[in-house]
């Protein structure tokens, strides 16, 4: 249930109808807009009694929600979330260019990564230093210590960084480490790490797992922003169907979707989507079109020694040309890359 509050409603209306839902065994989250204040209903409320609530001189409107997901529907949140970090603005108008190597591998790597970056122009540096391996013997990240690695990233070219977390235990270390924290296709469900995500500030990307519906990936995000943080960032990243001849199946109507019901922004992840480096360009392309509002793309300094993921890591170059191709795409959709 949504309860919306005529413009200009005191605190002390507001306080009145928070008291309500609690007493009624409910949890009210207060939204303020711009014009109003919207107040979500929280709970079981099919014993709500919307007729007494919608009464209140100072409420505008009380309208019960029959969709499950609560936080993430426009219909709760007409404003679109808008990510503000490190002078970009994700979700309004900024076309966010995310990128790097799959893995942080040494200083070296990841040093010389940032360095065509910034000369590429792209401000968001992506690499893993927790990996979710299928093989217990493949390379599984550098840890904490390739958190210090992108620390200095961030203090020596100015650039924002971002990494994915597996356990609730790296969540505070990581944060503090780098700008922007990932929740892998993998962890989309683990729900112990989504309620840790929702305790911090760090915005959080987090991915489709690769058999999620749309249905269950917007409950994920639920439980990230009902935890307490609002700047979670949709990216959808394929989903496993019979097809072979790529990676995963690139959904690019959940794009579509998830842009229209729900008010959170969305980025792709075509590296992971195509498994390969020549179908990169088009399922970029393809994104924007669907309304995406970034893209996470994987690049390494030298895609042939990468330890993981090298197939579908562009290099410096084919990223350089890739985003000049972009522009005129991201322009069209009224987009600033």
């Amino acid at each position: 249930m949504i309860i919306v509050l005529k413009p200009g409603a005191t605190k002390d209306e507001i306080d009145h109808v928070t008291t309500l839902i609690t007493d009624l065994g409910l949890k009210p989250v207060i939204s303020e807009g711009t014009e109003r204040v919207v107040i979500h209903v929280l709970g079981d409320t099919r014993s709500a009694p919307v007729d007494q609530l919608d009464s209140l001189k100072f409420v505008e409107k009380a309208i019960r929600v029959l969709k499950p997901y609560k936080l993430t529907t426009k219909e709760h949140h007409a404003q679109k979330t808008v990510v503000e970090i490190g002078g970009l603005s994700i979700g309004d108008g900024d076309f966010a260019m995310i990128a790097g190597p799959c893995s942080a591998e040494s200083e070296e790597q990841v040093m010389e990564a940032a360095r065509h970056l910034k000369k590429i122009g792209i401000k968001i540096m992506r690499a893993s230093c927790f990996k979710p391996r299928t093989s217990p013997y493949d390379f599984q990240g550098l840890g904490l210590e390739g958190l210090k690695m992108l620390k200095k990233v961030r203090e020596t070219t100015g650039l924002l960084v971002e990494t994915e977390v597996m356990d609730v235990r790296d969540v505070k270390i990581a944060s503090e480490h780098v700008d922007i924290l990932r929740v892998g296709a993998r962890n989309m469900q683990n729900f112990d790490l989504l309620k840790e995500m929702g305790k911090i500030k760090n915005p959080v990307i987090l991915k489709r797992g690769m058999a999620a519906t749309v249905k269950e990936f917007i409950m994920a995000a639920e439980y990230i922003i009902h935890s307490g943080n609002k700047n979670v960032i949709l990216c959808e990243r394929g989903i496993r169907t019979f097809e072979t001849a790529y990676r995963n199946t690139l959904d690019l109507s959940a794009v579509a979707l998830l842009k229209k019901d729900t008010h959170l922004p969305v980025i792709v992840d075509p590296s992971h989507a195509a498994g390969r480096r020549d179908l990169i360009g088009p399922l970029c392309k393809a994104s924007i079109a669907a309304g995406a509002d970034g893209l996470l793309i994987e690049m390494h300094p030298f895609p042939e020694k990468a330890l993981c993921d090298g197939a579908q890591s562009l290099t410096p170059d084919m990223l350089k040309s890739l985003t000049t191709e972009l522009r005129p795409f991201c322009e069209l959709m009224g987009k600033r890359l």
